[in-house]
């Protein structure tokens, strides 16, 4: 795992968001987001329902638009043109909290459908990555399966896997396990480990604070669209600097 030094080290950060603000109407769901993640870092974003966490990471690669500030992926501004969504989306990997598999097509061809269609690749070059990175998320052998014959944390890491077919540069993880029965959580988290040990850049909005001490680099405390609290996990459990960073981590923990 990477540690905060040398991540920050990197002059071009992998994402950067300046100045950024998110309207619905005249509910402000986003403040002022001022955010840079290093390639390789690993960030949790945690924080109560409703503090904006999904909305952030929906805004990086355009399924949500923001109305002030910059967001720009490995160098590339984010602007509200098709070609530089196209060209964001290449670099950036999602994972939702539904799996969002097509029910009518199989765990292979899932994962073979982003890489024909978006990247040209050839059957032969799109099944040869797919196979290999089922195999990496310890699912191969459901290959010729359909999504409803699989359980959810295997739909999920089937959704990791497709995910990964198009080798992004980052992924984003939009609170992955909570649509889990508590058994299967373990896998999940497992596979998402192995990619951060790997050193994917990754943010991932979670309740899994094992997860967020275990992998992090920088836990990041969002409350009402704003960024209230961040810093490295050590010190964001055991010296919370804000009252709502310690009543939120009460809850959560249970103390």
């Amino acid at each position: 795992m990477n540690d905060i030094a040398t991540t920050a080290g990197n002059t071009h950060p992998m994402i950067s968001m300046t100045g950024v603000e998110k309207w619905y109407g005249a509910f402000q769901a986003l403040k002022d987001i001022n955010i840079s993640v290093a390639k390789g870092e690993k960030i949790v974003l945690c924080g109560p329902s409703g503090s904006g966490k999904s909305t952030l990471i929906r805004c990086i690669n355009h399924l949500e638009t923001y109305q002030k500030g910059e967001i720009r992926v490995s160098g590339t501004v984010l602007g509200h043109q098709a070609k530089t969504i196209d060209a964001v989306r290449r670099e950036v990997g999602m994972v939702f909290q539904q799996f969002n598999l097509f029910p009518h097509l199989t765990v292979l061809e899932n994962c073979m459908l982003a890489p024909l269609r978006a990247l040209k690749l050839s059957r032969q070059e799109a099944e040869g990555r797919a196979r290999q990175l089922l195999e990496r998320v310890k699912i191969a052998e459901q290959a010729d399966k359909y999504p409803a014959q699989l359980s959810g944390g295997q739909q999920q890491r089937v959704a990791i896997a497709r995910a990964l077919c198009m080798r992004p540069q980052v992924m984003l993880f939009d609170e992955p396990t909570s649509a889990l029965d508590p058994e299967m959580v373990k896998e999940v988290l497992d596979t998402m480990i192995g990619l951060a040990e790997e050193g994917m850049t990754m943010i991932c909005v979670t309740h899994e604070m094992g997860f967020a001490r275990q992998v992090a680099d920088r836990v990041i405390f969002m409350a009402s669209g704003a960024v209230v609290e961040e810093a490295p996990p050590a010190e964001f459990f055991s010296n919370p600097k804000h009252e709502r960073t310690r009543k939120f981590l009460g809850e959560i923990l249970g103390h």
